[in-house]
């Protein structure tokens, strides 16, 4: 059986979590954070989901949105209703180029309200080559 479909649905919520839009509206993280969400930042600093959303809904007016750029995504399905997204991102700087190069995971369950994630964890790599 194709992952395929799955694949592009938590793409597109990863996706999701990345844009300003999201990351400053409480409702839309209340439905993507699982209620028992935690991270380990690309620093190695530990957050809770109340730690997360509070940062996220912070505004900073002091720089423009970081563009996040990921790709090579991959899936996979470690029971029903749970599955991994492992990723690489990297923000745009304002010149263009990519910096904060990042190798991320995810962990995604299937709950009653939909898809949320569990876990997150984000670690500082070198340029991509």
């Amino acid at each position: 059986m194709s992952q395929q479909p799955l694949l592009a649905e938590l793409r597109a919520l990863e996706l999701q979590l990345h844009q300003p839009a999201v990351r400053s509206d409480a409702a839309a993280l209340a439905s993507l954070l699982h209620a028992d969400f935690a991270e380990i930042g690309r620093s190695g600093r530990a957050y809770t989901r109340a730690e997360m959303v509070a940062l996220l809904l912070e505004p900073d007016d002091s720089q423009p949105p970081v563009t996040i750029v990921a790709d090579a995504f991959a899936l996979s399905l470690l029971a029903p209703g749970v599955a991994l997204l492992n990723y690489r991102s990297a923000h745009r700087a304002a010149a263009g180029g990519l910096q904060r190069h990042t190798l991320r995971s995810s962990l995604w369950l299937h709950t009653p309200l939909g898809w949320q994630m569990r876990f997150h964890q984000g670690t500082a790599t070198t340029d991509w080559a």
